[in-house]
């Protein structure tokens, strides 16, 4: 009995990895690729045959992000004006850091703020996400503008 068990798995070994399992690719009419063990049930498709075994595995799970090579930071197109100005003219870098920092004092110090509309002329109560909008535009003229 015993050695019946050990001729069986014996046999079993060899002939599992001498046996591929077939799989059948066509195209059907509407242009979709089809895999399947079983050949296609259309007469007319061509389906070509892979064998399992010629068929390269691609690694599963978590690919690493590749590493830049260049550590230089990215300048955005409003640190390059900022730059540029400041090169060409440091008095108009000065008076727009001036600006801004009046401007955020007085945006961040009055909560109800009134600017006149230009084509009515009339005054006009700027509204808080406008207020917000605006502090964080100072914020950042502040910081492109102001040396540290």
């Amino acid at each position: 009995m015993f050695r019946k068990l050990i001729l069986i798995t014996l046999a079993l070994t060899i002939i599992t990895p001498l046996s591929a399992n077939v799989i059948h690719k066509w195209v059907d009419e509407d242009g979709v690729t089809h895999y399947s063990q079983q050949p296609p049930k259309d007469a007319g498709a061509i389906s070509s045959k892979l064998y399992s075994e010629d068929l390269e595995q691609k690694p599963i799970g978590f690919i690493q992000p590749k590493v830049r090579e260049n550590n230089a930071p990215v300048l955005s197109e409003d640190e390059k004006n900022a730059n540029a100005i400041k090169k060409q003219n440091s008095e108009q870098a000065s008076a727009i850091c001036e600006s801004a920092k009046q401007n955020l004092h007085i945006l961040k110090s009055n909560s109800r703020i009134r600017s006149k509309n230009e084509e009515t002329g009339e005054l006009v109560s700027m509204k808080e996400e406008d207020r917000q909008q605006e502090i964080n535009t100072q914020q950042e003229r502040v910081k492109l503008f102001c040396d540290k």
